[in-house]
C-alpha cells in the first residue's frame, strides 16, 4: 500500500521513499502551509496526486492550485515548484523512469 505521507517537520518540507525499482519511483511528500519544493528539473516524467490539503503546482508555463484528489503531469526536463497554500500539502510523486 502506498502510505499517506511522512509526519510533518516545521523545519522543512518532508518526503518518504515508498517504492523504487528501474521503471518507477514513488515518493510521498508533507509540506506545512508555506513550506515549497524549489524549483527543479528531472530527466523522467513526475505525476503528482495531492492526497491531502492544498498547494500550488507550478511548470514551466503555468501554475494550478490543486486540492485533493487533484494531479499535475511535468514533462522531462520540465522546471516545476510546488507550495503548500492554506494549511499542510499532502501529495505523491509518481517519477518514470527511475531517475538514474
Amino acid at each position: 500500500m502506498l502510505g499517506d505521507a511522512p509526519a510533518a517537520r516545521s523545519d522543512r518540507p518532508v518526503s518518504e521513499l515508498v517504492h523504487d525499482e528501474a521503471n518507477v519511483r514513488i515518493v510521498c511528500f508533507h509540506l506545512l502551509e508555506g513550506q515549497c519544493i524549489p524549483a527543479h528539473a528531472s530527466d523522467s516524467t513526475v505525476v503528482v496526486e495531492v492526497i491531502g490539503g492544498g498547494g500550488v503546482f507550478r511548470g514551466a508555463d503555468d501554475a494550478a492550485e490543486l486540492e485533493a484528489g487533484g494531479s499535475a503531469v511535468f514533462a522531462p526536463g520540465e522546471l516545476h515548484a510546488i507550495e503548500a497554500v492554506g494549511g499542510p500539502l499532502r501529495f505523491r510523486a509518481l517519477i518514470a523512469p527511475r531517475p538514474g
